[in-house]
């Protein structure tokens, strides 16, 4: 059964421009396993550095990425002309479940995708607040410039439900391995976030 459906971007609006893109193709993804335990190390496919070799984020004045290894790896292939900083506020969302198949969590959160919390992990709304505190920070630091974070597909559909979509269709969304979505998001006023694919 497919619980999950495809994104579809809400328009742009001026603010800091932060440039998710989820990381490349993953052992854990091809296994279908969840991989949310930052301290086991999952790496990229070939076909996962390929990936991460084709994404052209544009302009980059500064990137960022999760703390699990896939994350960094896909950085390091897309941004080569500076450091990759580490932020764990866009890790991969917690379920509790690291190392079993993905199907068992997306039926778990079935009945209440936004707010149901699996034991040990976090609710999608737990970790809208967790992104949040990364968008702010970003506007406050960054402001007029172009941020890259690569993060995951649970961490992008948070940011997108920040930026204006309805958090249901966020958290029932899906984001492609290595698919660019830019955020805009302005100083103070955090509702007028924006973004497109």
């Amino acid at each position: 059964m497919r619980i999950r459906k495809e994104i579809q971007a809400v328009p742009r609006q001026a603010g800091v421009s932060i440039v998710f893109v989820r990381h490349g193709e993953s052992e854990a993804n091809v296994e279908g396993r969840i991989s949310d335990n930052p301290e086991r190390v999952v790496n990229l496919t070939e076909k996962g550095r390929i990936q991460a070799s084709l994404v052209d984020p544009g302009e980059i004045d500064i990137a960022f990425c999760s703390e699990f290894h896939r994350a960094r790896q896909t950085a390091e292939i897309i941004f080569r002309r500076g450091p990759v900083l580490v932020d764990g506020r866009i890790n991969e969302r917690k379920s509790g479940m690291d190392g079993r198949p993905v199907h068992e969590f997306n039926e778990m959160i079935l009945h209440d995708p936004v707010n149901f919390s699996p034991e040990g992990g976090e609710s999608f709304i737990e970790e809208m607040t967790r992104v949040r505190r990364f968008l702010d920070e970003m506007a406050s630091l960054n402001q007029g410039k172009r941020v890259l974070a690569v993060s995951h597909e649970n961490p992008i559909l948070a940011a997108l439900a920040l930026a204006g979509m309805d958090p249901l269709e966020a958290a029932l969304g899906s984001i492609k391995n290595c698919q660019k979505v830019e955020i805009s998001w302005p100083i103070g006023d955090r509702r007028e976030g924006r973004s497109r694919a």
